[in-house]
């Protein structure tokens, strides 16, 4: 199992967006067989930060995730609404190994 962390700095003016792109994601994740785990919107603290979280079975099962969002028309909806709104600024992605309990 695979979890992947983004972590994104994003335009404060601009989080209503953000939370339109986050909530697309999330049905895309799942659509593309993933697990989305949700997106976390600041609160207190820094106003430019976000963050997503999502699992998949394996990193074979990621990297299918990736090519096939790379075509599917949702997917690049998604992609093109983030830079039409220029709601994220950058983001880095991390790969966890989750331990449950």
């Amino acid at each position: 199992m695979i979890t992947v962390h983004l972590r994104y700095e994003i335009d404060p003016d601009r989080v209503d967006d953000f939370e339109e792109y986050g909530r697309r994601w999330i049905h895309l994740v799942g659509k593309l067989g993933g697990n989305h785990h949700g997106y976390f919107l600041p609160g207190e603290g820094d106003s430019d930060i976000a963050y997503a979280l999502f699992t998949f079975p394996s990193l074979a099962d990621y990297e299918r995730y990736r090519l096939e969002a790379q075509t599917d028309p949702e997917c690049i909806e998604a992609y093109r609404f983030a830079q039409d709104t220029r709601c994220i600024r950058r983001y880095e992605r991390r790969f966890l190994s989750p331990v449950f309990g």
